[in-house]
């Protein structure tokens, strides 16, 4: 028995590897974040599928789904929105199945940042504009931010920002981030990428909270930031550059 963890993507049921829908369609036991994950995802699994909502659960009643699982023999594919390496909530569920003994697997997914580009039409990393990318929070119940990871630290970089759960608090992102940047600094916030009710918003610095003042966005947007949402006139990389010499083209090793 085997509880696989799996990137189930940013929200279209088509964006999951193939490697966690052919888990999923393997596995009797089914847990996922109802809030975060459609339904449709759950069509991948295997007729008569125990099926379980993580949604209202605690932590505790989530390990007892994996001890009854184990103790069944049967394997379970546990789906948590977007890829798994950042804010998954997935660590303290691996330390408890270490402790209890029972194995586990991990399978990315397309992150959310990714998505959410992909949308756009925009790379985030621009030569000689930005080459870094920062993904980020702000301090919230689940947790607390680290001192030292500060908006206004990251934003000095000149990094895109990619910033989630912090749609609630709009206003304070902007404060933070505007004597950095900037008011022109181009921002974003992208809601459900990739889910049929996907909304999209983009301005600046000075006008992305105005926008949606009279329409705003409840939950599950990310923010993005930086100059590289609005480089036009840059540097084109030297990657494909008919004079840089590589291996693949015939030159140097």
């Amino acid at each position: 028995m085997t509880v696989h963890f799996i990137g189930a993507g940013p929200g279209a049921a088509d964006l999951i590897t193939v490697r966690g829908r052919d888990l999923i369609a393997r596995a009797p036991v089914c847990l996922y974040a109802g809030s975060i994950i459609p339904r449709e995802m759950l069509d991948w699994c295997p007729p008569g599928a125990r099926i379980v909502d993580t949604a209202p659960l605690d932590l505790d009643r989530i390990e007892a789904e994996y001890v009854r699982a184990f103790g069944a023999g049967e394997d379970v594919a546990r789906l948590h929105s977007g890829d798994l390496s950042v804010y998954s909530a997935m660590a303290e569920q691996m330390r408890r199945l270490e402790r209890l003994g029972i194995p586990y697997t991990l399978t990315p997914g397309v992150p959310a940042f990714a998505a959410a580009a992909a949308v756009l039409r925009r790379e985030l990393t621009v030569p000689e504009v930005a080459q870094s990318l920062v993904i980020t929070r702000v301090s919230g119940r689940a947790s607390a931010m680290p001192d030292a990871e500060r908006l206004a630290a990251f934003a000095a970089t000149g990094a895109t920002l990619a910033i989630h759960l912090a749609i609630h608090v709009l206003d304070q992102v902007v404060a933070e981030l505007t004597p950095i940047l900037g008011a022109d600094c181009p921002a974003a916030v992208v809601a459900r990428a990739t889910w049929r009710d996907e909304r999209v918003v983009t301005g600046t610095l000075g006008d992305i909270a105005q926008q949606l003042a009279a329409d705003p966005i409840p939950r599950t947007a990310l923010i993005l930031v930086g100059r590289a949402l609005g480089a036009a006139d840059f540097r084109e990389s030297a990657l494909y550059d008919t004079d840089y010499v590589r291996r693949f083209r015939g030159g140097g090793e």
